[in-house]
Protein backbone atom coordinates (compact mmCIF):
# COMPACT_ATOMS: atom_id res chain seq x y z
CA UNK A 1 0.00 0.00 0.00
CA UNK A 2 2.87 2.44 0.97
CA UNK A 3 4.22 1.82 -2.27
CA UNK A 4 1.49 2.27 -4.29
CA UNK A 5 0.66 5.19 -2.27
CA UNK A 6 3.90 6.83 -3.03
CA UNK A 7 3.93 6.37 -6.26
CA UNK A 8 1.10 8.17 -6.97
CA UNK A 9 2.14 11.06 -4.54
CA UNK A 10 5.17 11.40 -6.91
CA UNK A 11 3.27 11.01 -9.48
CA UNK A 12 0.61 13.78 -8.45
CA UNK A 13 3.54 16.23 -7.12
CA UNK A 14 5.17 15.95 -10.93
CA UNK A 15 2.24 17.04 -12.15
CA UNK A 16 1.19 19.68 -10.20
CA UNK A 17 5.71 21.48 -9.97
CA UNK A 18 5.09 20.93 -14.08
CA UNK A 19 2.05 23.03 -14.06
CA UNK A 20 3.14 25.68 -12.12
CA UNK A 21 6.67 25.62 -13.47
CA UNK A 22 5.37 25.66 -17.34
CA UNK A 23 2.90 28.69 -16.45
CA UNK A 24 5.43 30.52 -15.20
CA UNK A 25 7.75 29.98 -18.16
CA UNK A 26 5.41 30.79 -20.68
CA UNK A 27 4.54 34.13 -18.67
CA UNK A 28 8.18 35.20 -17.94
CA UNK A 29 8.84 35.72 -21.42
CA UNK A 30 5.51 37.39 -22.29
CA UNK A 31 5.70 39.68 -18.90
CA UNK A 32 9.57 40.49 -20.39
CA UNK A 33 8.12 41.61 -23.34
CA UNK A 34 5.52 43.90 -22.19
CA UNK A 35 8.15 45.52 -20.18
CA UNK A 36 9.84 46.67 -23.07
CA UNK A 37 13.10 43.93 -22.36
CA UNK A 38 14.99 43.42 -25.39
CA UNK A 39 16.00 39.55 -26.71
CA UNK A 40 19.52 40.21 -25.27
CA UNK A 41 18.30 40.72 -22.04
CA UNK A 42 15.27 38.01 -22.21
CA UNK A 43 18.14 35.63 -23.42
CA UNK A 44 20.55 36.58 -20.38
CA UNK A 45 17.47 36.50 -17.64
CA UNK A 46 17.09 33.05 -18.84
CA UNK A 47 20.86 32.26 -18.45
CA UNK A 48 21.19 33.29 -15.17
CA UNK A 49 18.16 31.16 -13.88
CA UNK A 50 20.06 28.16 -15.60
CA UNK A 51 23.28 29.28 -14.11
CA UNK A 52 21.46 29.12 -10.96
CA UNK A 53 20.47 25.57 -11.63
CA UNK A 54 23.59 24.16 -12.56
CA UNK A 55 25.09 25.47 -9.47
CA UNK A 56 22.76 24.04 -7.30
CA UNK A 57 22.70 20.62 -8.85
CA UNK A 58 26.87 20.60 -8.39
CA UNK A 59 26.28 20.58 -4.19
CA UNK A 60 23.40 17.84 -4.50
CA UNK A 61 25.21 14.80 -4.81
CA UNK A 62 26.50 16.35 -1.59
CA UNK A 63 23.01 17.30 -0.07
CA UNK A 64 21.12 13.83 -0.99
CA UNK A 65 23.78 12.44 1.96
CA UNK A 66 22.68 14.95 4.63
CA UNK A 67 18.74 15.34 3.47
CA UNK A 68 16.55 12.95 2.48
CA UNK A 69 15.35 13.61 -1.12
CA UNK A 70 11.29 14.45 0.04
CA UNK A 71 13.06 17.59 1.78
CA UNK A 72 14.01 18.98 -1.26
CA UNK A 73 11.24 18.58 -3.05
CA UNK A 74 9.16 20.43 -0.74
CA UNK A 75 12.09 23.26 -0.48
CA UNK A 76 11.57 23.41 -4.71
CA UNK A 77 8.09 23.73 -4.25
CA UNK A 78 8.13 27.16 -2.30
CA UNK A 79 11.21 28.53 -3.68
CA UNK A 80 9.19 28.54 -7.34
CA UNK A 81 6.10 30.06 -5.23
CA UNK A 82 8.68 32.84 -4.10
CA UNK A 83 10.22 33.20 -7.41
CA UNK A 84 6.86 34.18 -9.60
CA UNK A 85 5.27 36.60 -6.87
CA UNK A 86 8.33 38.24 -6.81
CA UNK A 87 8.51 39.23 -10.75
CA UNK A 88 4.60 39.00 -10.37
CA UNK A 89 5.11 42.09 -7.90
CA UNK A 90 7.94 44.25 -9.97
CA UNK A 91 9.09 43.43 -13.22
CA UNK A 92 12.03 46.06 -13.13
CA UNK A 93 15.46 44.52 -13.53
CA UNK A 94 16.66 43.13 -9.66
CA UNK A 95 13.32 41.28 -9.17
CA UNK A 96 13.32 39.73 -12.57
CA UNK A 97 16.82 38.49 -11.92
CA UNK A 98 16.35 37.38 -8.44
CA UNK A 99 12.74 35.21 -9.86
CA UNK A 100 14.92 33.67 -12.30
CA UNK A 101 17.39 32.63 -9.64
CA UNK A 102 14.70 31.28 -7.29
CA UNK A 103 13.17 29.20 -10.34
CA UNK A 104 16.71 27.63 -11.88
CA UNK A 105 17.02 26.87 -7.69
CA UNK A 106 13.99 25.46 -7.50
CA UNK A 107 13.70 23.52 -11.12
CA UNK A 108 17.28 21.65 -9.43
CA UNK A 109 15.70 20.54 -6.25
CA UNK A 110 12.54 19.56 -7.54
CA UNK A 111 13.85 17.12 -10.41
CA UNK A 112 16.60 15.73 -8.88
CA UNK A 113 14.88 15.08 -6.01
CA UNK A 114 11.87 13.89 -7.78
CA UNK A 115 14.20 11.74 -9.95
CA UNK A 116 16.52 10.13 -7.38
CA UNK A 117 13.16 9.44 -5.09
CA UNK A 118 11.29 7.64 -7.66
CA UNK A 119 14.81 5.17 -8.74
CA UNK A 120 14.71 3.88 -5.29
CA UNK A 121 12.39 1.35 -5.77
CA UNK A 122 13.46 -2.11 -7.13
CA UNK A 123 11.63 -1.86 -10.47
CA UNK A 124 13.26 -0.67 -13.86
CA UNK A 125 14.22 2.84 -13.60
CA UNK A 126 13.37 3.95 -16.73
CA UNK A 127 9.45 2.58 -16.36
CA UNK A 128 9.53 4.95 -12.75
CA UNK A 129 11.19 7.84 -14.50
CA UNK A 130 8.28 7.62 -17.35
CA UNK A 131 5.67 7.41 -14.81
CA UNK A 132 7.11 10.66 -13.53
CA UNK A 133 7.48 12.36 -16.94
CA UNK A 134 4.14 11.70 -18.03
CA UNK A 135 2.72 12.92 -15.16
CA UNK A 136 4.78 16.35 -15.43
CA UNK A 137 4.22 16.35 -19.20
CA UNK A 138 0.55 17.39 -18.29
CA UNK A 139 1.28 19.64 -16.23
CA UNK A 140 3.57 20.91 -18.78
CA UNK A 141 0.47 20.50 -21.46
CA UNK A 142 -2.02 22.69 -19.63
CA UNK A 143 0.15 25.25 -18.07
CA UNK A 144 1.29 27.19 -21.39
CA UNK A 145 -2.42 27.35 -22.23
CA UNK A 146 -2.79 28.82 -18.47
CA UNK A 147 -0.44 31.43 -19.12
CA UNK A 148 -0.90 32.18 -22.80
CA UNK A 149 -5.47 33.01 -21.66
CA UNK A 150 -4.27 34.95 -18.39
CA UNK A 151 -1.38 36.75 -20.14
CA UNK A 152 -3.57 38.43 -22.61
CA UNK A 153 -5.05 40.31 -19.90
CA UNK A 154 -2.16 40.35 -17.54
CA UNK A 155 1.13 37.82 -17.42
CA UNK A 156 1.48 39.23 -13.84
CA UNK A 157 -1.64 37.45 -13.17
CA UNK A 158 -0.30 34.15 -14.47
CA UNK A 159 2.38 34.33 -12.35
CA UNK A 160 0.32 34.95 -9.63
CA UNK A 161 -1.56 31.46 -10.43
CA UNK A 162 1.39 29.67 -10.62
CA UNK A 163 2.54 30.39 -7.22
CA UNK A 164 -0.56 29.38 -5.87
CA UNK A 165 -0.05 25.79 -7.73
CA UNK A 166 3.53 25.80 -6.75
CA UNK A 167 2.54 26.03 -2.96
CA UNK A 168 -0.26 23.37 -3.59
CA UNK A 169 2.08 20.89 -4.65
CA UNK A 170 3.41 20.61 -1.01
CA UNK A 171 -0.21 18.52 -0.66
CA UNK A 172 1.68 15.03 -2.11
CA UNK A 173 4.58 15.40 -0.82
CA UNK A 174 3.50 15.12 2.53
CA UNK A 175 2.27 11.61 1.54
CA UNK A 176 5.50 10.32 0.32
CA UNK A 177 7.81 7.76 1.80
CA UNK A 178 10.17 8.99 4.38
CA UNK A 179 13.50 7.52 2.52
CA UNK A 180 16.81 7.92 4.27
CA UNK A 181 19.46 9.97 2.81
CA UNK A 182 21.73 7.95 0.64
CA UNK A 183 25.07 6.03 2.37
CA UNK A 184 28.32 6.40 -0.22
CA UNK A 185 29.41 2.27 -0.75
CA UNK A 186 32.74 1.45 0.94
CA UNK A 187 33.72 0.11 -2.47
CA UNK A 188 33.19 2.68 -4.91
CA UNK A 189 35.60 2.69 -7.94
CA UNK A 190 37.83 5.74 -8.21
CA UNK A 191 37.50 8.58 -10.73
CA UNK A 192 34.72 10.90 -11.52
CA UNK A 193 31.17 9.56 -11.58
CA UNK A 194 30.41 11.53 -14.51
CA UNK A 195 33.03 9.53 -16.87
CA UNK A 196 31.60 6.69 -15.59
CA UNK A 197 30.49 4.23 -19.17
CA UNK A 198 26.36 4.99 -18.60
CA UNK A 199 26.76 8.20 -16.63
CA UNK A 200 28.34 9.47 -19.89
CA UNK A 201 25.36 8.78 -21.93
CA UNK A 202 23.42 10.74 -19.57
CA UNK A 203 25.50 13.70 -19.20
CA UNK A 204 25.34 13.66 -23.36
CA UNK A 205 21.87 13.43 -23.39
CA UNK A 206 21.18 16.20 -20.52
CA UNK A 207 23.02 18.59 -22.89
CA UNK A 208 20.01 18.15 -25.42
CA UNK A 209 17.62 17.78 -23.65
CA UNK A 210 18.56 21.49 -21.57
CA UNK A 211 19.02 22.78 -24.74
CA UNK A 212 15.86 22.25 -26.17
CA UNK A 213 13.52 22.88 -22.76
CA UNK A 214 15.84 26.53 -22.54
CA UNK A 215 15.00 27.67 -26.05
CA UNK A 216 11.11 26.37 -25.68
CA UNK A 217 11.27 28.94 -22.71
CA UNK A 218 12.88 32.03 -24.01
CA UNK A 219 13.41 32.35 -27.63
CA UNK A 220 10.77 30.52 -29.12
CA UNK A 221 7.68 32.35 -27.51
CA UNK A 222 10.23 35.71 -28.21
CA UNK A 223 10.11 33.98 -32.81
CA UNK A 224 6.53 33.68 -32.53
CA UNK A 225 5.91 36.87 -30.80
CA UNK A 226 7.63 38.20 -33.69
CA UNK A 227 5.68 36.79 -36.20
CA UNK A 228 3.03 38.36 -34.89
CA UNK A 229 1.43 35.30 -33.24
CA UNK A 230 -0.81 36.37 -30.61
CA UNK A 231 -0.16 35.32 -26.55
CA UNK A 232 -2.71 32.47 -26.82
CA UNK A 233 -1.62 31.15 -30.19
CA UNK A 234 2.02 31.20 -28.43
CA UNK A 235 0.44 29.27 -25.46
CA UNK A 236 -1.25 26.69 -27.34
CA UNK A 237 1.93 26.19 -29.39
CA UNK A 238 4.10 25.56 -26.78
CA UNK A 239 1.60 23.22 -25.03
CA UNK A 240 1.69 21.42 -28.24
CA UNK A 241 5.52 21.02 -27.71
CA UNK A 242 5.36 19.98 -24.10
CA UNK A 243 1.86 17.46 -25.24
CA UNK A 244 4.30 15.50 -27.92
CA UNK A 245 6.65 14.85 -25.30
CA UNK A 246 3.84 12.77 -23.40
CA UNK A 247 4.37 10.31 -26.40
CA UNK A 248 8.02 10.57 -26.28
CA UNK A 249 8.14 9.84 -22.90
CA UNK A 250 5.87 6.90 -23.01
CA UNK A 251 7.99 5.21 -25.38
CA UNK A 252 10.75 5.16 -23.69
CA UNK A 253 9.60 4.00 -20.67
CA UNK A 254 8.90 0.85 -22.74
CA UNK A 255 12.71 1.12 -24.75
CA UNK A 256 14.62 -2.13 -23.43
CA UNK A 257 18.24 -4.00 -23.82
CA UNK A 258 20.30 -2.87 -26.66
CA UNK A 259 17.74 -0.38 -28.19
CA UNK A 260 17.98 2.21 -25.88
CA UNK A 261 21.49 3.39 -27.37
CA UNK A 262 19.87 3.77 -30.61
CA UNK A 263 16.59 5.29 -29.61
CA UNK A 264 18.59 7.55 -27.39
CA UNK A 265 20.64 9.04 -30.42
CA UNK A 266 17.62 9.44 -32.63
CA UNK A 267 15.93 11.02 -30.06
CA UNK A 268 19.04 13.64 -29.83
CA UNK A 269 19.41 14.31 -33.53
CA UNK A 270 15.60 14.96 -33.89
CA UNK A 271 15.78 16.86 -31.01
CA UNK A 272 18.38 19.48 -32.55
CA UNK A 273 17.17 19.37 -35.62
CA UNK A 274 13.74 20.44 -35.19
CA UNK A 275 14.86 23.12 -32.66
CA UNK A 276 17.06 24.63 -35.53
CA UNK A 277 14.02 25.10 -37.56
CA UNK A 278 11.78 26.29 -34.73
CA UNK A 279 12.25 30.37 -35.66
CA UNK A 280 12.56 29.71 -39.76
CA UNK A 281 9.05 28.53 -39.72
CA UNK A 282 7.67 30.76 -36.84
CA UNK A 283 5.22 32.39 -39.24
CA UNK A 284 3.39 29.39 -40.17
CA UNK A 285 1.02 27.95 -37.14
CA UNK A 286 1.15 24.75 -38.88
CA UNK A 287 3.92 24.23 -39.33
CA UNK A 288 5.58 25.57 -35.78
CA UNK A 289 3.20 23.23 -34.70
CA UNK A 290 4.76 20.10 -36.41
CA UNK A 291 8.77 21.32 -35.75
CA UNK A 292 7.29 21.99 -32.14
CA UNK A 293 5.47 18.23 -32.08
CA UNK A 294 8.32 16.50 -33.48
CA UNK A 295 10.97 18.18 -31.35
CA UNK A 296 8.96 17.31 -28.11
CA UNK A 297 7.89 13.28 -28.77
CA UNK A 298 12.25 13.48 -29.19
CA UNK A 299 13.04 15.41 -26.25
CA UNK A 300 10.53 13.78 -24.22
CA UNK A 301 12.45 10.35 -24.95
CA UNK A 302 15.89 11.66 -24.08
CA UNK A 303 14.42 13.05 -20.93
CA UNK A 304 13.65 9.47 -19.82
CA UNK A 305 16.39 7.39 -21.28
CA UNK A 306 19.37 9.35 -20.26
CA UNK A 307 18.93 9.48 -16.33
CA UNK A 308 17.66 6.15 -16.88
CA UNK A 309 20.86 4.79 -18.22
CA UNK A 310 22.86 6.66 -15.49
CA UNK A 311 20.66 5.49 -12.85
CA UNK A 312 20.84 1.46 -13.76
CA UNK A 313 24.82 2.25 -14.34
CA UNK A 314 26.00 2.67 -10.97
CA UNK A 315 25.25 1.20 -7.53
CA UNK A 316 21.71 1.73 -5.74
CA UNK A 317 23.54 4.31 -3.10
CA UNK A 318 25.10 6.36 -6.22
CA UNK A 319 22.05 6.89 -8.09
CA UNK A 320 21.04 10.26 -6.49
CA UNK A 321 24.39 11.48 -7.18
CA UNK A 322 23.94 10.08 -10.87
CA UNK A 323 21.06 12.06 -11.49
CA UNK A 324 22.33 14.76 -10.16
CA UNK A 325 25.71 14.69 -12.22
CA UNK A 326 23.73 14.06 -15.18
CA UNK A 327 20.91 16.68 -14.70
CA UNK A 328 24.43 19.12 -14.15
CA UNK A 329 25.46 19.24 -17.49
CA UNK A 330 21.25 19.21 -18.61
CA UNK A 331 21.30 22.66 -16.38
CA UNK A 332 24.83 23.61 -18.12
CA UNK A 333 23.01 23.64 -21.56
CA UNK A 334 20.18 25.42 -20.13
CA UNK A 335 22.87 28.08 -19.51
CA UNK A 336 24.45 28.07 -22.48
CA UNK A 337 21.87 27.74 -25.44
CA UNK A 338 19.82 30.88 -24.49
CA UNK A 339 23.19 32.78 -24.20
CA UNK A 340 24.30 31.62 -26.92
CA UNK A 341 21.44 33.24 -28.79
CA UNK A 342 21.88 36.00 -26.79
CA UNK A 343 25.18 36.28 -27.71
CA UNK A 344 24.27 36.29 -31.61
CA UNK A 345 20.90 38.33 -32.20
CA UNK A 346 23.27 41.13 -31.68
CA UNK A 347 25.01 40.65 -34.59
CA UNK A 348 22.50 38.38 -36.94
CA UNK A 349 18.38 37.75 -36.77
CA UNK A 350 17.13 35.73 -34.60
CA UNK A 351 16.51 32.92 -37.31
CA UNK A 352 19.96 32.06 -37.74
CA UNK A 353 20.96 32.11 -34.32
CA UNK A 354 18.39 29.44 -33.18
CA UNK A 355 19.41 27.08 -36.45
CA UNK A 356 23.38 27.42 -35.14
CA UNK A 357 22.07 26.55 -31.40
CA UNK A 358 20.27 23.63 -32.85
CA UNK A 359 22.64 22.37 -35.38
CA UNK A 360 25.08 22.15 -31.43
CA UNK A 361 22.41 20.01 -30.46
CA UNK A 362 22.53 17.37 -32.89
CA UNK A 363 26.46 17.55 -31.74
CA UNK A 364 25.90 14.93 -28.94
CA UNK A 365 23.87 11.84 -30.59
CA UNK A 366 27.55 12.19 -33.24
CA UNK A 367 29.41 11.80 -30.31
CA UNK A 368 27.17 8.59 -28.86
CA UNK A 369 27.80 7.23 -32.18
CA UNK A 370 31.82 7.45 -32.57
CA UNK A 371 32.05 6.83 -28.59
CA UNK A 372 29.39 3.32 -29.60
CA UNK A 373 28.75 3.36 -25.91
CA UNK A 374 25.93 0.62 -25.33
CA UNK A 375 23.16 1.77 -22.40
Amino acid sequence: MSSRRDATASATGAGIYSLSLSTASVALPLLAIEAGYSAFEIGALTAASALSQMLVRLGLGWAMRRWPDWMLIAAAGVLLAVSSLTVAVSAALVPFAVAQLLQGASRALFWTGSQTHVVRGTGRAAGALARVNLAASLGLLVGPLIAGVLSEGSAALALLVAAAVALLGLVPNALLDRLPPFVPPADRPPGRLWRRPGVDVACWAGMTAGAWRALLTSYVPLALDQARQSATTIGALVAAANGASLVGTAVAGRVRGRWTTPVLGAGILLTGVATALAAAVAESVALSALVLVVSGIAAGAVQVLGPAIAAEAVHPEERGEAIAVSGTFRAAALFAAPLAVAGMVVAVPLTPAMAVVGVGMVLPALALRRRGTAG
